[in-house]
């Protein structure tokens, strides 16, 4: 196999790495990391690799670099290559894939991302040896070569033997320079990748000066807001301390009909946030009393009266911005609305300070009829759609409480109106257990945040089924003769909506809310951030 990969490259990437500070290697090693890799082509290559932490042996002293590489070992290459953090989240649909085994959480940090899948819905086969259409596949996805132009039907005298799903990546590939054919030019699709093979394949991918640099940027930050609910100030700044949310918004003002604002604020939190690199957008609501926003909003004394307090109170507290949720707002005030946040984006601006302003989905109801997009898009300095409640307490229907289709249609349609730069998506923290009456229709629903969502997959043995179309694990149980159903929300999902985000190049996330959430989710959304960040360069 030895010419399938080629040879010859570790020195170059010994120079590459020391000069771009992204590995460090020893070039002189007295002692050798394996006792049986002396002869093999790839020692340098493996060496380089297991130093810098990408690669293991299959014993402390062994290597073993003739034998094929499993699934499970090859998958946990390309994430330490992504610089990707394993996810050991609740929420697993393969059977032969536990908690309890060491590459658990290197294959969910891997198919959260997509790239990877498993030999059915069920397995994943992870000691399988991985062939090298596979770990092309694999490559390919993870350095963003999947797509492109299909593969000469010359390239190799077997090519009709490359599967169709594995063509355009072994395309990709070979015009990186990364596979090539054997000496009898062939590629031999359905062949074990060896371990040594696989060493020689990843420190070619390393080889890439520009991939080299994309893996060695400090990641872009967005902007990732968390909402206050429910929690303390302690247990919300402990909760804040675990997650990746970098702006606060407490639930602090408050408007009523007479244009008075309550006012909640913590300075405890204000310092505590400035001390820990936090901003903060405090967050002004409506209790959803349409009335008293009516009274508010359609007499400009009233309505300026809020506009200088909420200025006040940024001043005084030097808040960072503010956070406007008021909904259940009446179509009749959709002017007024309009007028109010634009004379407050006036006032804020000369503070320094950002307006955010909560929107919810346009689903051509009068809930939203109150909304122009466009205006408020035009006037605050960030939009967030609530892409959630698709399916709520009320709902007759049961079913997801933010499917990806529901956050996507959402986005696009909200982008018609509002520059993509000027929004951000807030995704739930929380799912809906399901209670079905025998025509499927919802006798009721409960509300969970995802760590009670978590304990009852383990208390009901639940076996979650991904369904692609909506984006989410599905699982279903009988309780006292009833069905139940969730639509879970987890690592996977929420990478799924976040996915969105990237590729519309939003200005950020927001989560609602603070206290939801389950731990694994924190690290999963840390390697979407990273990995949708890379941009790698095609031939």
């Amino acid at each position: 196999m030895k010419g399938i990969v080629g040879k010859g490259i570790i020195a170059a990437a010994f120079v590459l790495f020391a000069a771009s500070g992204l590995f460090h290697f020893a070039s002189a090693v007295e002692a050798l990391p394996f006792n049986d890799i002396s002869d093999s082509y790839a020692k340098d290559e493996i060496i380089f690799l297991h130093e810098n932490g990408i690669i293991n042996g299959t014993t402390k002293t062994t290597f073993s670099p003739a034998d094929h590489m499993t699934r499970a070992e090859f998958i946990t290459m390309v994430d330490r290559l992504l610089k990707l953090e394993p996810v050991t989240g609740p929420v697993n649909s393969f059977k032969d894939v536990t908690p309890n085994q060491w590459y658990y959480g290197w294959i969910q940090a891997a198919v959260q991302l997509e790239l990877a899948s498993g030999t059915s819905a069920t397995t994943f086969s992870p000691d399988a040896a991985v062939t090298r259409q596979e770990a092309a596949v694999w490559i390919a996805r993870a350095f963003k070569q999947s797509s492109g132009q299909a593969l000469s039907a010359t390239a190799f005298k077997d090519t009709n033997d490359i599967a169709q799903w594995a063509n355009t990546a072994v395309s990709a590939l070979q015009r990186q320079g990364l596979m090539k054919g054997d000496d009898f030019g062939r590629f031999r699709p359905a062949d074990a990748i060896k371990r040594q093979e696989a060493a020689v394949l990843i420190a070619r991918v390393l080889q890439q000066e520009s991939w080299a640099a994309e893996l060695d940027k400090k990641v872009e930050e967005r902007i990732v807001l968390g909402w206050q609910y429910g929690q303390t100030t302690a247990a919300y700044e402990k909760n804040i301390l675990n997650s990746n949310v970098n702006t606060l918004s407490p639930r602090w003002y408050f408007v009523d009909g007479a244009g008075k604002v309550s006012d909640n604020t913590d300075t405890s939190l204000i310092a505590w946030a400035k001390a820990n690199g936090k901003k903060v957008w405090a967050m002004v609501g409506n209790r959803f009393d349409q009335e008293a926003t009516h009274q508010m909003l359609s007499n400009s004394e009233k309505r300026n009266a809020v506009i200088d307090q909420l200025a006040a109170k940024v001043s005084k507290y030097s808040l960072d911005g503010l956070n406007i949720d008021f909904e259940n707002v009446a179509p009749k005030d959709k002017a007024n609305l309009t007028l109010f946040i634009a004379d407050l984006a006036k006032k804020l601006d000369e503070a320094g300070a950002a307006l955010s302003v909560d929107v919810s989905p346009d689903l051509g109801t009068d809930w939203t009829e109150a909304l122009d997009y466009k205006a408020l898009g035009e006037h605050a300095d960030y939009i967030v759609m609530m892409g959630y409640d698709e399916h709520y307490g009320g709902s007759i229907n049961a079913g997801s409480v933010a499917s990806l289709p529901f956050v996507h249609n959402a986005i696009t349609k909200l982008l018609k109106a509002v520059p993509s730069e000027k929004v951000i998506l807030a995704m739930p923290l929380y799912s809906r257990d399901w209670t079905l009456l025998s025509n499927g229709k919802s006798a009721g629903s409960t509300e969970l945040r995802l760590h009670e969502q978590n304990a009852m997959i383990a208390s009901h043995s639940l076996k979650p089924i991904w369904n692609k179309s909506v984006g989410q694990y599905v699982a279903s149980y009988t309780k006292q003769s009833k069905k139940h159903t969730i639509w879970l929300e987890d690592g996977r999902s929420l990478i799924a909506k976040y996915k969105v985000v990237a590729e519309q190049d939003l200005a950020g996330i927001a989560y609602w809310h603070i206290g939801g959430d389950s731990p694994d989710i924190w690290t999963s959304m840390r390697n979407a951030e990273r990995f949708y960040d890379y941009t790698f360069s095609s031939k």
